[in-house]
């Protein structure tokens, strides 16, 4: 009964459908947001790659690279308390809280 489920004229008939419902006008401009968005997408899901697979390892053995040295526990910077961390705001009172201008 659907064999041929999707026919070239049931592709004219969407099309046809689309550029009744949006106008000619909008449809390149719906494209060109299509277009865009893919390409963030596409960006994002590689650095989600990259994230995902460290740069200093080799893929199969799981050591670090020639010529990469790992850090230490001297290495990692604890901030003193008392210090804000970056991208927290300030505190204290409004004349301190103040961003310069």
């Amino acid at each position: 009964m659907l064999r041929n489920g999707l026919e070239p004229w049931h592709l004219l008939v969407v099309l046809a459908v689309v550029v009744l419902l949006f106008g000619s006008k909008k449809l390149p401009e719906m494209a060109r947001g299509l277009g865009k968005s893919m390409r963030i997408l596409k960006a994002e899901t590689a650095a989600m790659r990259e994230e995902d697979q460290p740069a200093t390892s080799t893929p199969a053995t799981g050591t670090p690279a020639a010529g990469t040295t790992t850090p230490g526990p001297a290495a990692v910077a604890t901030p003193t308390p008392g210090t804000p961390t970056p991208g927290t705001p300030p505190t204290g009172t409004p004349e301190t809280a103040r961003r310069p201008v």
